[in-house]
């Protein structure tokens, strides 16, 4: 697998100089811009707020490393900020609501773009098999809103908001492939990533005593268990291949509580779609994994014992789905089955979205330019149309395909690890997206791209780990040119 810093595969220099121009002007404007607006209406909490985001900048500008550990961090944990709603958005049940570490990951990424402008020898963007793909969705995102937007479907400012979320999951996927180097750092962030689904799972195991559904910490009044579940699932199955992969007592014994504490909550979401999501993703070890002895007669152990050991909303839940539409008229039926008013009212609008899909069937209505439809596929096609969702599938291919490559490659048991989990967490994913816009919820995606940036890096230092094993003639010999000139990094 051939990873190389893009400008090279540019072959030209014009053309990455000119970036290199472009990217320091852009920065700049930008933050005049943020002064412009700022500066008019400050007030002691924005001052305080301004400052803290300075001080994440000079951090961030300093270390990469410190700036991804807070990221990590403010996945999770960090509180919403309303700002009200946008034209329009009140008749398609949208606002816009950004959380703090929307601006963490924009302050970031400026002095991340800052850092790339001073020190070229570090590139703009590493090649991966994810980039042609990530770039030909998000261009069609693009067109479709500002063809929504023309056409008076998309209010401008709330599609930008939008689509600009789906740039800042791309950010993060690139910050950990420029920056992630050996081992040691995939080992740190694997156990920040743990330590926050802990913290926020102790959180939501405190919620329980009240009743109600559980959601991840700060998400407002009303939160979203839907969105917390699918986040279990992801968790739960990158500490399962974890636990597969360590020869370790010890590392045995605390991915095995750690699973156990992010299933608690996750029955308390009462979350269906996670429900459903989870049984592809455990099943899918059985696939994955290399010791499939004992993997099987577990995970038909555990589908046996589940309606022994699910606590009672969990299966009320589930329940409910097939009970509570018994005596109504007003509920979709399927094969004789009745189902609850929440399915079927999603039911309705998938098909009525089907249908209003082919006045627009190329890019669709442009994001957020139709009505809110809980489940990705059909908002992909509805939203950004046949060319949208075709690109959505073939993202969704390619990082099947090299996660699945990098399991097949990998050496350290480590990696076997990240990637197998990675894997398992994707398919339960893809199945959680039948009921929910999984692939555009922050909560979901910003953990999940900061792993594919991970495993899909793997490779390139297992090959870079092998080349300073084999010491310095076998290192002259891998690389091009090396009779003439020293050994270069492989991201220069």
């Amino acid at each position: 697998m051939n990873y190389a810093s893009d400008k090279d595969g540019l072959g030209s220099s014009r053309g990455q100089t000119s970036l290199e121009l472009i990217a320091p002007l852009l920065l700049l404007l930008s933050i005049l811009v943020v002064f412009a607006i700022l500066i008019p209406n400050l007030t002691p909490r924005r001052v305080i707020a301004f400052a803290a985001g300075f001080a994440v900048f000079v951090v961030s500008f300093t270390s990469t490393q410190i700036a991804l550990y807070i990221l990590i961090f403010s996945m999770l944990l960090s509180p919403e900020v309303i700002i009200g709603t946008t034209e329009g958005a009140a008749a398609l049940g949208r606002g816009i609501t950004l959380r703090v570490d929307d601006f963490v990951l924009v302050v970031i990424g400026f002095s991340w773009l800052a850092r790339m402008a001073i020190n070229k020898e570090l590139g703009l963007f590493l090649r991966t098999p994810l980039n042609k793909p990530i770039a030909y969705y998000l261009a069609v995102c693009m067109i479709s809103t500002l063809t929504g937007s023309i056409f008076g479907r998309v209010d401008l400012k709330t599609g930008f908001f939008y689509v600009l979320k789906y740039f800042e999951y791309m950010i993060v996927y690139f910050m950990v492939v420029n920056h992630l180097k050996d081992k040691n750092q995939v080992r740190n962030y694997l156990a920040a990533l743990l330590i926050t689904c802990a913290v926020t799972s102790i959180i939501g195991i405190s919620m329980i005593p009240s009743g109600e559904r559980i959601s991840a910490p700060f998400e407002g009044p009303k939160g979203e268990p839907n969105t917390f579940g699918g986040y279990l699932v992801f968790m739960i199955c990158i500490a399962i291949g974890l636990l597969q992969n360590t020869t370790s007592l010890r590392n045995k014994l605390m991915y095995g509580f750690l699973i156990v504490l992010f299933a608690i909550p996750l029955f308390y979401t009462q979350s269906r779609s996670s429900y459903i999501a989870a049984i592809p993703a455990i099943v899918s070890f059985v696939w994955l994994s290399k010791k499939k002895h004992w993997v099987i007669p577990l995970v038909l152990l555990l589908g046996l014992s589940l309606p022994y050991i699910a606590p009672r909303p969990a299966k009320q839940r589930i329940a409910y789905t097939f009970t509570q539409g018994l005596n109504r008229k007003d509920v979709v039926e399927v094969y004789g089955v009745k189902l609850d008013t929440s399915s079927s009212a999603r039911l309705m609008s998938w098909k009525e979205a089907a249908s209003d899909w082919i006045e627009h069937p190329i890019l669709g209505y442009g994001v957020t330019g139709y009505q809110f439809v809980d489940a990705q596929y059909i908002r992909a096609i509805t939203e950004t149309g046949f060319l949208g969702l075709f690109f959505f599938i073939l993202l969704m291919y390619a990082i099947i395909k090299e996660s699945r490559r990098v399991l097949r490659n990998a050496q350290d048991p480590l990696h076997q690890g990240l990637a197998a989990g990675f894997m398992a967490g994707f398919i339960g994913l893809l199945f959680h997206a039948t009921g929910a816009n999984t692939f555009i919820i922050v909560r979901i995606m910003e953990p999940f791209w900061f792993t594919a940036g991970m495993v899909m890096m793997l490779p390139e230092m297992e090959k870079c780990q092998a080349i300073l094993q084999e010491g310095e003639p076998m290192s002259r010999k891998l690389i091009p040119g090396a009779d003439s000139e020293p050994p270069k990094h492989p991201r220069q």
